[in-house]
């Protein structure tokens, strides 16, 4: 499971684009549905922090874990200047992941469930999420799907330039594996050079019915499923699916 390091310093940059605003206002949506107005969440694989922020100006309390201290130390400072002093982010696995209590939901947007390339690390790590559940508790989360990695991603190129810093990244999918490898090549602006650095990932596709059948063997009981762009219905060719999951007993 890949940690970003170095990657973290333009993170925000290359994801400015990124429909947080939107993501929330649905997420918020959801959670107002079942009943969860307010109180405390978890943000699972919460990175720098954006997503996080937006929950707790939406009315929430928030916890964020992320395994990536570069990550948190970015989200950390924005804290710092949003005068969000109430949310505390903890270096984490999300494996292995431990609170002091339970919280009313758990969250994971931007498909960090897909960073769990082993079926059986997906069953426990929602099992854990069961665990920190109160009763009846939400767990709302999206991820990639096999037809995205496969279909539209699959193995390109792809290239952004800009004034301060620019990445290529280079697309690999194993179909036998449903394991999607992306290599990263960024170069940022120090002074007048540019300094370069790698990355590499990997994440794996899930289908539906796979993580519908994780939530069960993790004790959860399936509530809903969306399309990731228009939240209606899923299809044979939706991208990004969101998963919406109730705790019913530990």
């Amino acid at each position: 499971m890949e940690a970003y390091s170095d990657f973290a310093t333009v993170y925000d940059t290359f994801m400015d684009e990124t429909p947080y605003e939107e993501w929330c206002e649905f997420t918020v949506s959801l959670l107002k549905k079942e009943g969860i107005e307010e109180g405390l969440l978890l943000d699972m694989g919460c990175g720098t922090g954006t997503f996080t922020e937006l929950l707790e100006k939406a009315g929430y309390d928030m916890i964020g874990i992320d395994n990536s201290m570069d990550m948190l130390q970015i989200a950390m400072e924005k804290q710092r200047k949003s005068h969000k002093e109430s949310i505390l982010y903890l270096l984490q696995d999300m494996r292995e992941f431990e609170l002091y209590g339970t919280v009313r939901a758990v969250v994971s947007v931007c498909d960090s469930v897909n960073y769990l390339t082993e079926f059986e690390d997906v069953v426990n790590t929602f099992k854990l999420v069961n665990n920190y559940l109160d009763p009846k508790g939400i767990f709302l989360f999206d991820f990639n799907t096999v037809y995205k990695y496969k279909e539209v991603i699959g193995d390109t190129v792809i290239a952004e330039n800009r004034e301060e810093c620019s990445f290529i990244w280079e697309n690999y999918y194993d179909e036998d594996e449903q394991i999607n490898e992306y290599d990263l090549t960024i170069f940022v602006k120090e002074e007048e050079l540019y300094r370069r650095f790698t990355e590499t990932h990997f994440q794996r596709g899930y289908t539906l019915e796979q993580m519908k059948q994780a939530i069960e063997q993790a004790g959860m009981e399936f509530i809903a499923a969306y399309d990731g762009d228009t939240h209606g219905e899923v299809h044979g060719m939706s991208e990004r699916i969101y998963m919406m999951a109730r705790e019913k007993g530990k």
